[in-house]
């Protein structure tokens, strides 16, 4: 049997290997680049720059069916969760959100992929944000051992509050385009 049950499966978790590697790589990196950002006082720019790709992405994503009520009343309901949080949340915590969000979505898919193909995946929204949470655990064992870097149990509970806001953000979107369209 394959390793993978189809072709998007496999597309699905390279872009995750990608999107973690590409985390862990940067770990030594964002503090100096986020420090540098506030000094130019480009911080809020860039972030707001980061969250602009982000919705480019979900509406580039989102638009491959046209939407309906239901769908635009749970996209704005959460864009307007989402924004409540981000500006209740210091710049370092709002990556994690983005960061630990795009690995969420991208491990879920992948899952649902592969239960779509017949393979057993019990409790894939579950797996994506315990498997999402794992990779915040390393990510964090990892700057235990950096310079400039602590390991902080906050962080891990950041990572972990985006991966459920992710996976439940796709599981309503989810239900919503299915309900509208006369599915259960």
């Amino acid at each position: 049997m394959p390793t993978f049950a189809s072709a998007r499966e496999r597309r699905l978790w390279l872009w995750t290997l990608v999107v973690v590697v590409t985390i862990y790589a940067t770990l030594g990196l964002t503090g100096a680049l986020a420090e540098e950002l506030r000094d130019r006082g480009l911080s809020t720019a860039g972030f707001a720059l980061a969250m602009l790709l982000v919705g480019a992405t979900a509406l580039t994503q989102g638009l491959r069916t046209r939407p309906r009520g239901l769908e635009i009343a749970v996209a704005i309901g959460v864009a307007v969760v989402y924004l409540m949080v981000l500006v209740r949340m210091a710049l370092e915590e709002r990556t994690h959100l983005i960061e630990y969000g795009v690995v969420a979505v991208l491990i879920l898919e992948a899952l649902t992929e592969r239960a779509g193909h017949g393979r057993r995946v019990p409790l894939p929204a579950v797996l994506a944000i315990l498997a999402t949470a794992l990779i915040g655990l390393v990510d964090e064992c990892i700057q235990a051992f950096l310079p400039s870097r602590v390991f902080d149990v906050q962080d891990i509970v950041f990572n972990t509050l985006a991966a459920v806001m992710a996976v439940a953000t796709s599981l309503a979107l989810g239900w919503a385009r299915r309900w509208g369209r006369g599915g259960d």
